[in-house]
């Protein structure tokens, strides 16, 4: 695809002389840079994704760790506590 760029004459020469120092024809160079530019850009974009968190690990104050426990588990344990079972 052909496109129209304009750039401040130190960008432009900045450029030429780049390419010329890597011995690339100057829209080589623009297409490289353009490509490594956007690859940083998805790069970035994917590490501000925010990550799903681990669940918080429950400590009495002995600092003993305690497993995480299912939701069918957990309300076994609060109708014990309630007198709901075993009655």
């Amino acid at each position: 695809m052909r496109t129209t760029l304009d750039l401040p004459d130190p960008t432009f020469r900045k450029l030429k002389a780049e390419a010329s120092l890597r011995g690339l024809k100057l829209k080589e160079i623009v297409c490289q840079l353009i490509e490594a530019g956007l690859a940083s850009s998805v790069r970035e974009a994917s590490q501000a994704i925010p990550r799903r968190s681990k669940l918080p690990v429950i400590r009495k104050p002995t600092g003993k760790k305690h497993p995480a426990l299912a939701n069918d588990r957990l309300d076994e344990i609060l109708a014990m506590e309630e007198g709901h079972v075993g009655r």
